[in-house]
């Protein structure tokens, strides 16, 4: 990679590290015109193309795509959008493509280490922090090449300089010099051992690990009840607080990894089906890099060793038998030109051990409500005018329970025409811990290291509503 810089969407340079010398300044010129602002450009090279004919435009010129890669001349650009900002690669030269999807990668890991270390990546975060950001690119990237990665390793070494030093007596100036003399030593030969994001020497009084794995679900449903779309997206979170050097092996009810166990062990066919229904379909798995992928391939298991404290571990995606948590049937009914009737049965679809926490379901209403009456069996409910809906809060919602909301919607009067309105889907929010969607279940998390020590280990499963990638919605008609 030639270099690497930031945008906001107006096209402002926040910040740019050049890896090699072959970045002009037309490269970052052609990146706002052709890429941020097409339009323009277009109108451009039209108006060439009306002067000097039809040959003012490039076959590479990329107008009018969203692609995460374009190619303009001899330059290729990896753009990866978070938040307000672009994070852009620069690569020249035949290899470029070949290479994209370790650029894609490497954009990614500058992205989550200014959530690390700056708690976001956006645009604020990037101008009140860019001194150390200009030091995280150089020591992630040499002459190109990305190097360490992993934030945990990165925060033995890079660190906020203290400006209080110079009150410090002679003898504490000698301490703090030995002391950061003995973390560079222990910082480099982390880097330069195998484990690179976890330090040696750790050392715990109480060792303690936290498995967490949340789902998000997206649903979009008809209004007599037919799932038009679901999947459910989800991440393995872990929190460990271990000494020395464990390792680490997380089994899953996976299908891929049933399967080799039956080969492995040999065990009956009628026993491997009596539990099939219970298996699901992973796709889309993208681990942290402590996993041995060797691993994973042969055995479906998935075993590491932990960086210290709290990582992903890996992210998933599910789009086959989906339990879902809710079923929601709305009827809306149109009394006149000026009253609506609007009826919802929401049911809760998970076991009668199980609780949701902080249930929010939004019904949106016309632009022209007035007013309007609700009556719910449980929880809040009322009208929300700078939202044009009605907000029904459930608290706590244990399972298999059946709720009810009626309303009658007043519409104001007008002397338009009576359009016929356009229902929005009705959204929900939901969390719904102890309930995986998929149905993912943690078979063993087995500790091993050297000093055999006890552990403790907790398992934990949410479900939640689509945030960002998604959403719960049921249509209304």
């Amino acid at each position: 990679m030639s270099g690497i810089f930031i945008v906001n969407l107006r096209g402002d340079v926040l910040l740019k590290r050049a890896y090699r010398e072959d970045i002009e300044r037309h490269v970052l010129d052609a990146f706002r015109s052709q890429i941020l602002n097409p339009r323009a450009a277009q109108a451009r090279v039209s108006a060439a193309q009306a002067r000097g004919g039809r040959r003012g435009r490039r076959k590479d010129d990329g107008f009018a795509t969203e692609a995460p890669m374009r190619k303009i001349g001899s330059v290729t650009y990896m753009m990866k959008r978070h938040r307000d900002v672009y994070v852009v690669g620069i690569a020249r030269g035949a290899t470029a493509e070949r290479n994209a999807m370790a650029g894609f990668t490497f954009l990614s890991h500058v992205v989550r280490l200014c959530t690390q270390y700056f708690g976001a990546c956006d645009e604020n975060s990037i101008r009140g922090n860019f001194v150390l950001l200009y030091e995280l690119l150089d020591e992630i990237c040499d002459d190109g090449y990305p190097q360490v990665t992993a934030g945990e390793t990165l925060k033995t070494f890079i660190t906020q300089k203290s400006s209080k030093m110079d009150l410090l007596s002679k003898q504490e100036q000698e301490r703090a010099a030995v002391d950061e003399q003995r973390m560079a030593i222990e910082a480099a030969k982390q880097m330069t051992s195998a484990v690179q994001w976890r330090r040696e020497g750790l050392s715990y009084k109480k060792n303690e690990v936290y498995l967490d794995i949340v789902e998000s679900v997206n649903l979009m449903m008809s209004a007599e009840g037919t799932v038009l779309r679901s999947n459910v997206q989800g991440a393995i979170y872990m929190k460990t607080y271990l000494s020395g050097m464990p390792n680490l092996s997380v089994g899953l009810n996976d299908r891929l990894g049933e399967q080799v166990r039956v080969e492995h062990r040999g065990v009956a066919t009628e026993e491997s089906a009596s539990r099939d229904r219970k298996l699901i379909e992973l796709d889309d798995l993208q681990f942290h890099q402590c996993v041995r992928l060797h691993k994973f391939n042969s055995e479906k298991v998935i075993e590491f060793t932990p960086p210290d404290g709290e990582f992903e571990l890996v992210r998933y995606r599910v789009s086959d038998n989906i339990t879902l948590p809710f079923k929601l049937m709305p009827v809306v009914k149109e009394h006149g030109r000026t009253r609506l009737a609007v009826n919802v049965n929401f049911r809760s679809l998970y076991g009668p051990t199980t609780v949701a926490n902080e249930v929010r379901v939004r019904i949106p209403v016309p632009k022209l409500t007035a007013r309007a009456n609700v009556n719910v069996s449980a929880g809040k409910a009322k009208y929300v005018p700078e939202e044009r809906c009605l907000r029904w809060k459930i608290k706590r919602l244990a399972g298999h329970e059946e709720l009810h909301l009626d309303a009658e919607i007043i519409l104001a009067n007008t002397l338009d025409d009576h359009k016929p309105w356009v229902q929005p889907p009705i959204n929900v929010q939901f969390n719904v811990p102890m309930f995986t969607a998929s149905g993912l279940r943690v078979r063993f998390l087995e500790v091993k290291e050297a000093g055999n020590y006890d552990v403790v280990r907790w398992v934990r499963y949410l479900c939640q509503s689509g945030d960002g990638k998604g959403s719960y919605e049921i249509r209304c008609a």
